[in-house]
């Protein structure tokens, strides 16, 4: 059994940076890909970030290229989420997920998953 706790979520402004931390305990963290999903009110889960377990390898859903950068300390078993830029439409509740399957977008291959952290961006 996995376990992830996520931290780092909070009140920030538009335009500002805001990183996540996903701390991972159990089996070997180098034996999973790591994914960052996010949920607002009303809305369905959506893909976020993820990263493989061995080659650098890293998967960004359209609206955050070139804003959320996604990496990994396995020496920490820690999964990081750096925001920039953050727009309104991106509040919403973060999650941290890992597979032991394969990388990929698809929320059903991600075996574990942490409760989430709080994200609000305001004007």
């Amino acid at each position: 059994q996995v376990q992830l706790v996520e931290s780092g979520g909070g009140l920030v402004q538009v335009g500002g940076s805001l990183r996540l931390s996903c701390a991972a305990s159990g089996p070997s963290f180098t034996s999973y890909a790591m994914g960052w999903f996010r949920q607002a009110p009303g809305k369905e889960r959506e893909f976020v970030a993820a990263i493989s377990w061995g080659r650098e390898s890293t998967l960004y859903a359209d609206s955050v290229k070139g804003r959320f950068t996604i990496s990994r300390d396995n020496a920490r078993s820690t999964v990081y989420l750096q925001m920039n830029s953050l727009k309104s439409e991106d509040t919403a509740v973060y999650l941290c997920a890992a597979t032991s399957v394969r990388l990929g977008i698809q929320p059903y291959i991600y075996n574990y998953w942490g409760q989430g952290t709080q994200v609000t961006v305001s004007s």
